[in-house]
């Protein structure tokens, strides 16, 4: 496996991994798949200022990829950026998760402009929660019934680094 800066080409792969999330798992809270033309644009804000995005590569296919992106649009939150962690199904319960997200924390602490890194979880789920708690973020609070998908009302929990 190698971790990488993602680029261009690993555009489809990315979408169908994110895509993957969307129609079977409350990992993120969209209920419509994105678009390739969609995904460009969120894609094109990224690997720039301190919003790397980066990919695992195994074997030629993305595995799996993580991204720090703006916090909040206020210039007065650049210093903090909000993590995301998505592993295709395929390659799950390898440590994959743990090394792409200590990699791009590797990242935000070498980055003079990142103060803090924080992360939006699904409260259910709970592979994503205790990694977190065991690389040191803290726990910052739920937000209960914050979206309804797949019929159910969903709760958030947030999670925070300082770097």
């Amino acid at each position: 496996m190698s971790i990488r800066i993602a680029e261009q080409r690993d555009l489809p792969e990315l979408l169908a991994i994110y895509n993957h999330e969307v129609l079977n798992s409350v990992a993120n809270l969209d209920l419509t798949p994105r678009t390739l033309d969609e995904w460009q644009v969120w894609f094109d804000l990224h690997n720039i200022e301190n919003h790397p995005l980066c990919v695992a590569e195994i074997d030629g296919r993305i595995a799996g990829y993580t991204s720090l992106s703006s916090y909040r649009e206020k210039e007065a939150f650049r210093s903090t950026v909000e993590l995301s962690i998505y592993v295709a199904p395929e390659f799950r319960k390898r440590g994959l998760a743990s090394e792409l997200m200590a990699y791009i924390l590797d990242m935000a602490r070498a980055d003079e402009r990142t103060h803090l890194v924080i992360s939006v979880i699904s409260a259910t789920n709970e592979p994503s929660i205790r990694l977190h708690e065991k690389l040191g973020f803290t726990y910052g609070g739920t937000i209960p019934e914050v979206g309804v998908k797949f019929g159910v009302y969903q709760d958030i929990v947030n999670y925070w680094l300082g770097v």
